[in-house]
């Protein structure tokens, strides 16, 4: 089964989630403070875990997703709480698909795995010392029905980074879910590239 870029297999499974939000991802709560204060990128949003997590923390967050039905899950609980978070419909799968997305203080990346021309692309798309969060199923998790080879986090992933930043933080650990990574980077400012 292709479970990240399954874009039906996503719409039924928040169509029928219940109506309970689940809980920003641990790593992005415990590591808050690496961010920058200003806006949010989340990409890959899902329902909007994470996004409502940084409106309540005062960020401007704009979330996408390829789903429709995650969006309006993520609307739907933003407007029970009063905040104001743009969500917009982006299928990922597309190399070019950040092209026109905009610039943004932080762009997290949560259990979802860009592919090299995005991420060399992410670039201009974040602020001079804004912070790129990365985090998901790493390279040592165990393939499933689910989880492909193909979606893991793998560390050679960031070589088309460049020189354009700096990576700050690098965390690694496995639970009963399985095998996650943390990789947080601070875009350099043009001074710090001189």
């Amino acid at each position: 089964m292709e479970y990240m870029g399954n874009k039906e297999y996503w719409d039924e499974k928040f169509t029928n989630r219940s109506d309970k939000l689940l809980s920003p991802e641990k790593s992005v709560v415990e590591n808050i403070s690496f961010f920058k204060n200003g806006t949010v990128l989340d990409i890959a949003c899902g329902d909007g875990r994470n996004a409502l997590f940084f409106a309540q923390k005062g960020f401007k967050v704009t979330g996408i997703d390829f789903s429709i039905k995650a969006l309006e899950r993520l609307e739907m609980y933003a407007r029970r709480v009063d905040f104001s978070i743009k969500t917009k419909q982006i299928d990922l799968q597309a190399d070019n698909s950040l092209k026109n997305i905009g610039m943004f203080d932080n762009i997290l990346i949560n259990h979802y795995r860009l592919n090299k021309n995005q991420l060399r692309d992410i670039k201009n798309h974040i602020s001079d010392n804004g912070i790129l969060f990365v985090c998901g199923f790493g390279d040592k998790h165990k393939i499933d029905s689910k989880i492909r080879k193909e979606d893991l986090i793998q560390p050679t992933d960031f070589e088309a980074l460049d020189k354009s930043f700096e990576l700050i933080k690098h965390d690694k650990n496995q639970d009963e879910r399985g095998y996650f990574v943390t990789y947080i980077f601070k875009k350099k400012s043009f001074k710090d590239k001189l």
